[in-house]
C-alpha cells in the first residue's frame, strides 16, 4: 500500500500543477453541454441581466464541483493502475522465488510458498503449483496416501491454469504429467483412454514452443511408452478403441534426440532414454555411449541417482 499511496500523491500534485489545456477544456465544454449554458453578457436586451449573472455563479459552482470530481476521477484511476502494478510486481516476485526454489531442488519449500496462493487465479502461479505438488507426491519419503492426494491435486491445479491460459506451452505441459498420473489410480482403460488427451497437450507444448526440451522428451516418453506396451494392454487397446493408440521406437527416438539437440545434458533421464531406445534398436554402440553419459552425469535429484543406477545395470548387460 506504500508503493500506492506515493503513487496516489504524486499523482494528485501533478494533476494540480499540470493539467493540461485539453482536459480542461474537456471539463468546460461538458459543462456546456449539461447546463445549456452560452456565453451572454451580463447586461443584455430584455432586462436578463439577473438571469445571467445567476447561471454565471451557478456555472462557477458547478465547474468547482466538476474540477473536484475530475481530480477523484483521476485519483481513482491512479490507484486502481498502482494496485495493478502492485499486484504484477507482487506476483513477479513469488514466480522469481519459486524458480529459485525449484532450481535449487527445494522441493518441499517449494510447494509450502506456492501452496499459500492455491486460490490464485494465476496460470504461471498454478502450474508451477501443480508441477511442485507432483514433484512432491515423488519424492521418496512421502506416504502412499499423500502421494495419491497430491496427485489429485496437482491435476486440479494444472486444469485450472489451463482454463486460465491456454496458450502457455508449460499449462499444456504440465497437464499432460498430471493426467499421466492421475492415470496410475485408475485402471488401464482410463489411462488408454487418457493417452489421446495426454499426447494431443504435449503436442500443443511442442507447437507452442517448440525449444523446450523437456516437451521433446516427453513426447519421446510417450512414443517409447506405446512402442514397448505388453500385449495384454495392445489386446484392451484394440477391443476399446477402433484406432489404439501406438507408437513405435524410431519415432520415441527422433524426439529423443532432438530434446538433446535443442538442450544438450539437459536431463538425466533423457541421456537414459536415449540408451534404452537404442538397446531396442539394437545398436550396441550408440546405447553404451548414452547410457554411459547417463551414468557419468553428475546427479543433483533423487531421480539423478536412480537414473544413474539404472544406467550402470544396463551397461553391465551389455
Amino acid at each position: 500500500m506504500e508503493r500506492v499511496a506515493v503513487a496516489v500523491a504524486v499523482g494528485v500534485r501533478r494533476l494540480y500543477r499540470g493539467s493540461s489545456l485539453v482536459e480542461s477544456g474537456f471539463c468546460y465544454e461538458a459543462l456546456r453541454a449539461r447546463f445549456g449554458w452560452r456565453h451572454q453578457a451580463v447586461f443584455g436586451h430584455g432586462g436578463r441581466g439577473n438571469e445571467v449573472f445567476e447561471k454565471s455563479k451557478f456555472f462557477g459552482r458547478g465547474l468547482a464541483f466538476s474540477a473536484l470530481s475530475y481530480l477523484a476521477y483521476k485519483t481513482y484511476i491512479l490507484i486502481s493502475q498502482s494496485v495493478v502494478v502492485h499486484a504484477d510486481v507482487q506476483v513477479d516476485e513469488l514466480l522469481d522465488q519459486a524458480d529459485y526454489l525449484y532450481g535449487s531442488g527445494e522441493t518441499e519449500k517449494l510447494w509450502q510458498l506456492l501452496n499459500q496462493h492455491k486460490n490464485s487465479k494465476n496460470a504461471q502461479v498454478l502450474w508451477r503449483l501443480a508441477r511442485a505438488s507432483r514433484d512432491l507426491a515423488h519424492l521418496s519419503h512421502t506416504s502412499a496416501e499423500k502421494k495419491k492426494q497430491l496427485t489429485y491435486e496437482a491435476l486440479e491445479y494444472a486444469k485450472a491454469a489451463l482454463e486460465k491460459d491456454s496458450s502457455c506451452f508449460s499449462v499444456h505441459k504440465w497437464y499432460a504429467i498430471c493426467i499421466s498420473d492421475v492415470g496410475d489410480y485408475e485402471g488401464i482403460k482410463t489411462k488408454i483412454a487418457n493417452a489421446f488427451v495426454i499426447k494431443e497437450h504435449f503436442q500443443k507444448a511442442i507447437e507452442l514452443n517448440p525449444k523446450d526440451a523437456t516437451s521433446l522428451h516427453l513426447m519421446g516418453i510417450w512414443c517409447y511408452t506405446f512402442a514397448e506396451m505388453p500385449w495384454y494392454q495392445s489386446k484392451i487397446a484394440a477391443i476399446l478403441f477402433s484406432t489404439p493408440p501406438s507408437s513405435t521406437y524410431e519415432e520415441a527416438l527422433r524426439y529423443f534426440q532432438k530434446a538433446e539437440d535443442v538442450e544438450p545434458n539437459f536431463y538425466s533421464k533423457n541421456l537414459l532414454f536415449l540408451g534404452k531406445t537404442y538397446m531396442k534398436l539394437n545398436n550396441r554402440k550408440m546405447a553404451l555411449l548414452w547410457l554411459t553419459k547417463a551414468k557419468d552425469r553428475l546427479s543433483h535429484t533423487e531421480e539423478d541417482k536412480q537414473v544413474q543406477k539404472e544406467a550402470l545395470e544396463l551397461l553391465n548387460s551389455l
